[in-house]
C-alpha cells in the first residue's frame, strides 16, 4: 500500500517536535564508503556509480542528482589500519555538478602544491544539500 504522510512538525512522547524541513534538508541526501584502490563502495546510498580517473581521482555519480551543484561535502579518508586521521591531506575538489562529484584524494597539503595522489584504503563521505 503507498500513501502519503502530511505533516508540518514531528513529535516525539519525551524528546519534543522538530519542523519537519529540518528534517528534509538538513538530512544527508548521499553518502558512502570505499576501498578507493578497489574502487567499490562498502556501502553506499544514493549513489550508482565509481569511476576511476587514476590513482586518487575519482568521480562518484549520484543516483537522483542534487538541485545544484553548490552541496556540501564531508569527508574523511586513511591509508591503513593505524592512520585513521591525518594533519595534512584529504579530498579536494575537481569537478562538482548536480548528478556527480570528482575529487583528488591526496597524502599532501593540496593536489597542485606538495600533495601527491594516493588512493586510500578508507575514504568516507556525506553529501548534504537539497535534491532535485
Amino acid at each position: 500500500m503507498a500513501g502519503t504522510i502530511v505533516a508540518d512538525t514531528l513529535t516525539h512522547s519525551t524528546a519534543g517536535s522538530i519542523a519537519t524541513n529540518y528534517v528534509v534538508e538538513g538530512s544527508a541526501k548521499a553518502w558512502f564508503s570505499m576501498n578507493e584502490a578497489t574502487p567499490v563502495f562498502n556501502d553506499s546510498f544514493n549513489f550508482t556509480s565509481i569511476t576511476d580517473n587514476a590513482t586518487g581521482d575519482k568521480t562518484v555519480s549520484f543516483t537522483s542528482s542534487m538541485g545544484n551543484a553548490n552541496y556540501s561535502v564531508s569527508q574523511s579518508n586513511a591509508n591503513s589500519g593505524t592512520d585513521y586521521t591525518r594533519g595534512t591531506g584529504g579530498a579536494y575538489d575537481h569537478t562538482v555538478s548536480a548528478s556527480s562529484y570528482r575529487y583528488y584524494s591526496c597524502g599532501g597539503s593540496s593536489a597542485s602544491s606538495n600533495g601527491y595522489l594516493r588512493d586510500d584504503t578508507r575514504m568516507k563521505q556525506i553529501y548534504i544539500g537539497d535534491l532535485a
